[in-house]
């Protein structure tokens, strides 16, 4: 009889041990969900949008990049804003670039870069200055999500190295269907949640909108606002909706 009982226990030991193996990490959760994405993609490709009066441009290529913003203004001039592996550079009615000091390319390239960025994600959450950690699970709108910590670091973390994300991965299908993050810019600090919605795939690649959120007060935590969120906590700032997506 105690034999039986040393083969049920040990089935009972190995069996948890599986199961602690068999836990995602927070890279191969990331990598789930680039693939169901088609992220992947991304890396190749020609990706064209409009978003708010302007359009969006950008050229990707084994790691080579051009992220361009087309502004028509008023009296018909055209801005063309260019930020590439080579810096930033504007151009104005189709002309050689034009001077840009310092202080308004950081300004200039943070701005083109957001657009793009949140365009294509998670794709660009695998670089080389990304940090990822998995926190515990989260419950949201009676969904279950992996719940991953993403922070940069200086060198290769662009202007905006501290800011800080969360990404809510749903646990079934993969898809980053919530995040949040704080940052912080000279008028002072802010934080935003973001639902997504529209979904839809073009040419194998998952574009989505959001829903733009932030609660009442700065000194919430990110891991906080799924909660104020379902309770109604949080305010809704705006939305942002790409608009004639093309993929080459």
């Amino acid at each position: 009889m105690k034999y039986i009982y040393l083969i049920f226990f040990s089935c009972i030991i190995l069996n948890c041990k599986k199961t602690e193996s068999e836990k995602l990490s927070a890279d191969a959760i990331i990598n789930s969900s680039i693939n169901v994405s088609g992220s992947d993609k991304v890396d190749s490709s020609v990706i064209d949008f409009d978003f708010r009066d302007r359009h969006y441009s950008a050229q990707r290529h084994k790691g080579k990049f051009s992220l361009m913003r087309l502004t028509i203004e008023a009296g018909k001039d055209s801005i063309l804003d260019v930020l590439s592996n080579k810096g930033f550079d504007r151009y104005l009615n189709g002309k050689e670039a034009i001077f840009v000091e310092d202080s308004m390319k950081v300004k200039y390239s943070a701005s083109v870069n957001s657009v793009h960025y949140f365009s294509v994600l998670p794709y660009g959450l695998n670089d080389k200055a990304v940090n990822k950690i998995l926190l515990g699970d989260t419950e949201i709108k009676g969904e279950n999500y992996y719940t991953i910590k993403v922070t940069f670091d200086q060198d290769g973390g662009g202007e905006d190295y501290q800011d800080v994300f969360l990404y809510w991965i749903n646990k079934e299908t993969f898809k980053a269907d919530y995040l949040a993050y704080s940052y912080e810019e000279e008028d002072g600090f802010g934080i935003r949640f973001r639902e997504a919605y529209n979904e839809r795939y073009v040419k194998d690649i998952r574009f989505v909108d959001y829903k733009n959120y932030t609660p009442n007060a700065v000194s919430v935590a990110l891991s906080d606002l799924p909660k104020l969120f379902e309770n109604g906590g949080l305010k809704l700032l705006s939305k942002i909706e790409l608009e004639n997506v093309q993929v080459n």
